[in-house]
């Protein structure tokens, strides 16, 4: 079986080769980049399975690198950066990029979303149900079943957790929600998004005051966690070489 070839584009070697080593650990191959043209070249002469991205690169930007990926080829774009605002983080999302991740990082739960960005869903129009974790949505009868119990959801709250589920394990913003369920006469309106949400996880979450299903993007919008129980994020960070990124 071939192994999935990741592309790490990073221009500070020490991270590069903390990345390499990481990846090569879970058995995959690695292909770096220091420059936003050499990646480009990398992914038109042979497409990876997947990109992991910094944004602060010596010729192109990382958002750029996004877009001019995302205009030709569908693979996944993890975004790895000690950038932590807001407008960061919403731009990156925008020009194309699956997830984001702040240095410095988790290993195990790096490689928990790259593990996640390289599954190959079966698609939409061929499924009935969604399964996300403990999370069983029934697409055609509209139900959901936490733990295989069954909770009743409205109509709204129920377009919500299925275009989380359909995006799991990405950061959702509040505007692709609001715009998904409301329509563009709602993208704007955050709180009443927020209310909603509220009233979701009061329904699936064990403890709505500290959601562990529905986790909250600081600023930026939900992500549904599909981890499994042996995918859970590892203690420890590993430490970053700058925080330029």
């Amino acid at each position: 079986m071939t192994r999935p070839v990741v592309l790490v584009v990073e221009d500070d070697t020490v991270m590069q080769g903390v990345l390499t080593l990481a990846l090569r650990n879970q058995g995959y191959q690695v292909v770096g980049a220091g420059s936003g043209r050499d990646a480009l070249n990398e992914v038109s002469l042979r497409p990876p399975d997947a990109m992991i991205l910094d944004l602060g690169l010596p010729d192109l930007d990382g958002f750029q690198v996004a877009a001019a990926v995302r205009s030709r080829h569908e693979l996944p774009i993890i975004v790895l950066s000690a950038r932590d605002g807001e407008e960061d983080q919403i731009r990156a999302l925008d020009s194309g990029a699956n997830d984001y991740v702040t240095k410095p990082f988790r290993e195990g739960e790096l490689m928990a979303r790259v593990r996640a960005a390289l599954r190959k869903p079966v698609p939409l129009s061929e499924r009935r149900e969604l399964c996300v974790a403990d999370l069983r949505i029934d697409c055609l009868l509209r139900t959901v079943r936490v733990r295989h119990v069954e909770v009743t959801l409205t109509p709204t709250e129920f377009d919500l957790l299925y275009f989380l589920a359909k995006n799991a394990d990405q950061v959702v913003t509040h505007r692709q929600l609001l715009r998904e369920v409301w329509g563009t006469r709602k993208s704007e309106d955050v709180h009443y998004l927020r209310v909603y949400m509220r009233q979701l996880r009061q329904k699936i979450e064990d403890d709505p005051s500290d959601p562990k299903r529905i986790v909250t993007a600081l600023g930026l919008g939900y992500r549904l966690v599909a981890f499994d129980d042996d995918e859970r994020p590892a203690a420890g960070r590993v430490a970053d070489s700058s925080r330029e990124s």
